[in-house]
């Protein structure tokens, strides 16, 4: 399971998430070993550490991206779907994430 924590730009536009929720439920049928995602706000927010006044304080949403397993997760990252999608995740954060891996026993 790959997720991470992101900070929403307040400025995106209802259009801008529209979009990024599409891109994101239409990943797993692009990418080979992609097999669910699960997007939404947290709820609470994750508090960062600030190394200046400019670093956003707090993660608001998040994604997980459920992997058939470690070598899918190598698969995602270097896949051309992921870039793309990549392109429409900007329009939706400030720049920055908390990711973390979970791996199955």
């Amino acid at each position: 399971m790959h997720c991470f924590a992101f900070t929403e730009i307040e400025t995106a536009t209802d259009a801008d998430w529209a979009a990024f929720m599409k891109a994101t439920n239409e990943l797993p049928s692009k990418i080979e070993g992609l097999e669910r995602v699960w997007v939404g706000k947290l709820r609470r927010p994750l508090r960062q550490y600030r190394r200046n006044r400019d670093t956003p304080a707090e993660r608001q949403s998040g994604v997980c991206m459920e992997m058939k397993d470690e070598a899918a997760l190598e698969v995602y990252a270097k896949h051309p779907a992921h870039d793309a999608w990549v392109k429409v995740y900007e329009k939706v954060r400030v720049p920055g994430t908390t990711t973390f891996d979970i791996l199955g026993k």
